[in-house]
């Protein structure tokens, strides 16, 4: 069997930086002082690589995921000689290319042509190259009416277009890709995750980063799972998506809070098993509880507390209710826990958004998005999109009959012949 080749080796790499401690509140310091106390001033080490290493075989297609702040950019920009590393050794193999930022290195007042060949030399394609690319760049963009239109005129979409066109393009022997599905309309996202899919059918190896988890289980046949800077997984796409879901932890956030905040909060929101303890993975159809801490500062009359469980699309599979109608939260900590007796749920990673309200359908109180995350495993002989929970039986025809339909109903039957 023939050693394979890899295109991409990570030896022991970290990639330390030395960011100064903040300073004491209690000195305000200005003007030469405040200078001299940041150039001499002591400093922390944060290592944003640590110690790391993997190695990536030619024409695969290596996905990395991780929560903000994980270390997944820094690798890539490790890799595209943006930063060098602290310690550790990086060794590439062919011609690289990458694209950190869509439409990076356009110019506002020049026109989409003139971009294609300014960004596309940016990233590292000769001028005979694009020229003989051009026609199939402006194509996949579909800005062709408006190709020598100065940039500045077009909309964000099309910019992003014509961006990500222009990198898709490119005749690389390595692609690095760092979130370049996050924006555009479905349908160019589509086209994107195929003109991907067509790299990697040609041998090209591809290193993508992303938070959508659903390109990454499609496109990537391998996937790192990073937090804190270190690699705590290298595996299958489905198993490092459920290892990526285990790592994250509740963490208030203030973005979805309204300005007519009622006088409460979320605290904790946490899956948890039949037994109530603190859970990640789930069975189709088996038992998944969630838990709720809320802190209440003043009365809220008519409090309601809403689940809504997402898949990875961001789609809605179902919203669950705290009550028919609201109840009255007196100031004090309170723990809300919603009980599903047979999930429905088939296969996959979803992600929960719960909110505090006053009201029914009125999102004016606190609203934690993404705020847990969850895997369910399919039943092995469950199929669709949704499991039913239903009971089975089999019984003569006549009799079996007569009785189904004296017996009245709570039960999905079947009536067969044996």
């Amino acid at each position: 069997m023939p050693h394979p080749i890899f295109d991409l080796e990570f030896e022991r790499v970290s990639k330390i930086y030395r960011i100064p401690e903040p300073p004491d509140p209690a000195q305000r310091l200005r003007g030469v002082k405040a200078l001299w106390r940041k150039l001499t001033g002591t400093a922390v080490e944060f290592r944003a690589v640590n110690d790391v290493s993997f190695q990536v075989p030619r024409g695969q297609t290596l996905g990395i995921i991780g929560h903000n702040g994980a270390g997944k950019s820094t690798i890539l920009k490790l890799l595209s000689n943006i930063t060098t590393p602290t310690r550790g050794e990086i060794r590439i193999v062919g011609r690289i290319a990458s694209l950190l930022e869509v439409g990076s290195g356009f110019h506002p007042e020049l026109t989409g042509r003139e971009n294609v060949y300014l960004s596309g030399s940016i990233l590292g394609m000769r001028r005979a190259e694009i020229a003989r690319k051009l026609d199939a760049i402006i194509d996949f963009a579909e800005v062709r009416k408006f190709i020598d239109v100065p940039t500045k005129r077009y909309s964000s979409g099309m910019f992003v277009r014509l961006g990500f066109s222009i990198a898709a393009h490119l005749e690389a022997d390595i692609l690095l890709l760092d979130e370049v599905l996050a924006v555009g309309d479905a349908a160019f996202q589509d086209r994107c995750l195929q003109r991907i899919a067509d790299l990697r059918k040609a041998g090209v190896t591809i290193v993508f980063i992303s938070h959508d988890l659903s390109a990454v289980q499609r496109l990537c046949e391998r996937v790192l799972v990073m937090s804190s800077g270190n690699l705590i997984f290298d595996g299958a796409a489905e198993e490092a998506i459920r290892a990526y879901l285990q790592s994250g932890r509740f963490k208030h956030s203030e973005q979805y809070i309204t300005e007519n905040c009622v006088p409460g909060r979320l605290t904790n929101v946490e899956p948890c098993d039949a037994a109530g303890c603190p859970a990640s993975t789930f069975q189709t159809g088996g038992e998944m509880r969630i838990h709720i801490d809320l802190a209440v500062r003043e009365t809220i009359p008519d409090a309601w507390v809403h689940i809504r469980i997402f898949d990875l699309m961001r789609k809605c599979m179902c919203q669950l209710n705290s009550a028919e109608r609201g109840v009255t939260l007196e100031p004090g900590e309170y723990s809300a826990e919603f009980i599903c007796p047979e999930l429905p749920l088939q296969s996959g990673a979803y992600t929960v958004d719960v909110a505090l309200e006053t009201s029914a359908g009125h999102y004016d109180s606190d609203w934690q998005r993404d705020c847990a995350s969850f895997y369910v495993e399919r039943k092995s002989n469950s199929a669709g999109l949704l499991y039913a929970p239903h009971r089975w039986r089999i019984t003569p025809a006549a009799s079996g009959a007569l009785r189904g339909r004296l017996q009245g109903t709570g039960s999905i039957r079947s009536t067969q012949p044996i």
